[in-house]
């Protein structure tokens, strides 16, 4: 019998020939992640009676959610990672100047092909767009790995999602990923992996398959992945990383359930409030729904390809004079590049407000909180009562070209209609 993906990388990090899903084994992952939580995950590791880390060249530590700090309390936080990285030797350590963890990761060469990833952050899973397996776990699971070197996990069924067609500016990877959260429910895919698989994740960008590795998260998924092809391996060259093993789902792999989804008769979609699974498309949106913040960045959706697509139909424009909109480049690497293309300069002029890569309003942390009564269309991955610092308050979660739309009206807006009115350059 076949193995999948998922099964197939296990059995390598277990030092076994094979494993089932359901099977309960332990490894030792290729890279530990952790972020701002990494202050309190240092507690815990040393009231374990722990003095070293185990692995010092396995573990990275991207400070991230709240940057720069925005009071005394994040800057002890702060502090206190950075005395610890220094104490322990851990090389992988990225101060407030990179960026979002999840884009940082694979941008300093972190990221494998075949390599176990496992970050104390749920979108950990967003890493196995470059053919990863790349799972979240919890802080005290994370200080076990720091004082042991390995953990325990339970190997995964498989949900395989086979794409035909092509994405399109404004029917994106953000607009399938939601439309299958709609589809498969927020626990459809709980402790599952999804893989993506057929001839539109083949011709898909690296920005794409991150988007919906990432969302995976919001179903429940352990992990989710995209086996690394001509595409993964350019764009780690460019890296510089060529030293790795592709690992491949078998043809007569056992899957858990098969979906498939033709892009070309996608739409683009929104998820309501307060769910992420509340998903419409948006010519079903009975009600206007004015917009007051418009959100893109985050993890999800803060790539250059995404802050393209928003300038491309925001050139040359204004946003409306009753919606502000904010802007956070995934990473410093992003936020360089999309200053030397023009993209930037293109928001700005179209009234958006530039601010520092970092995950802040996505959380609620700082910079771009709403108030009470506020409606927010946001790129990013969760819309759940309080999300975005009140509770009180409305998140919309929808694709770049989407919020770009809504933003030129106020409201929000099928970016079809848009692009067909000749706004998008």
């Amino acid at each position: 019998m076949g193995q999948t993906f998922s099964e197939k990388i296990l059995a390598k990090k277990c030092g076994k020939p094979s494993v089932q899903a359901g099977e309960i084994i332990v490894v030792e992952p290729d890279m530990v992640l952790s972020h701002d939580n990494s202050a309190a995950i240092s507690k815990t590791f040393a009231s374990m009676g722990a003095k070293k880390v185990r692995f010092p060249d396995r573990i990275a530590i991207i400070l991230d959610h709240c940057i720069p700090a925005a009071s005394d309390k994040h800057a002890i936080n702060h502090k206190t990672i950075r005395a610890f990285t220094e104490a322990q030797g851990i090389e992988h350590f990225y101060d407030i100047n990179t960026g979002i963890c999840h884009q940082v990761l694979p941008e300093k060469g972190l990221v494998k092909p075949g390599s176990l990833i496992l970050g104390s952050d749920s979108h950990t899973t967003s890493h196995g767009s470059l053919g990863a397996f790349a799972a979240g776990i919890g802080r005290t699971e994370a200080a076990s790995i720091w004082a042991t070197g390995s953990l325990w996990l339970r190997v995964p069924e498989t949900i395989q999602v086979h794409l035909t067609g092509s994405f399109s500016p404004v029917c994106s990877a953000k607009d399938l990923a939601l439309k299958l959260i709609g589809d498969i429910g927020s626990d459809g895919a709980l402790y599952k992996a999804v893989e993506f698989v057929g001839p539109a994740i083949e011709s898909s960008a690296i920005a794409d398959r991150m988007t919906l590795c990432n969302l995976m998260a919001e179903a429940g998924a352990k992990n989710g992945y995209v086996m690394a092809d001509a595409t993964t391996r350019e764009w780690l060259a460019k890296r510089g990383v060529t030293d790795y093993e592709t690992v491949v789902s078998d043809p007569d792999a056992t899957y858990d359930r098969k979906l498939s989804y033709n892009l070309d008769e996608l739409e683009p979609v929104v998820a309501c409030p307060h769910n992420v699974d509340n998903v419409r498309p948006i010519s079903e949106l009975e009600e206007t729904v004015h917009v007051d913040q418009i959100l893109l960045g985050t993890c999800t959706n803060g790539r250059l390809e995404d802050i393209q697509i928003a300038a491309n139909i925001l050139k040359g424009k204004k946003i409306n004079r009753t919606t502000r909109m904010i802007v956070f480049p995934a990473s410093h690497e992003v936020y360089r590049a999309a200053m030397a293309s023009g993209d930037l300069m293109t928001l700005s002029e179209a009234g958006a407000v530039i601010l520092n890569p970092g995950c802040g309003p996505c959380l609620g942390a700082h910079q771009g909180c709403l108030a009470p009564g506020e409606v927010c269309l946001s790129t990013a991955n969760r819309n759940f009562k309080g999300r975005m610092g009140n509770k009180d308050a409305a998140v919309y979660l929808g694709s770049p070209a989407t919020i770009a739309a809504s933003a030129l009206t106020g409201r929000i807006t099928d970016p079809r209609d848009v692009v067909a009115q000749g706004v998008s350059s």
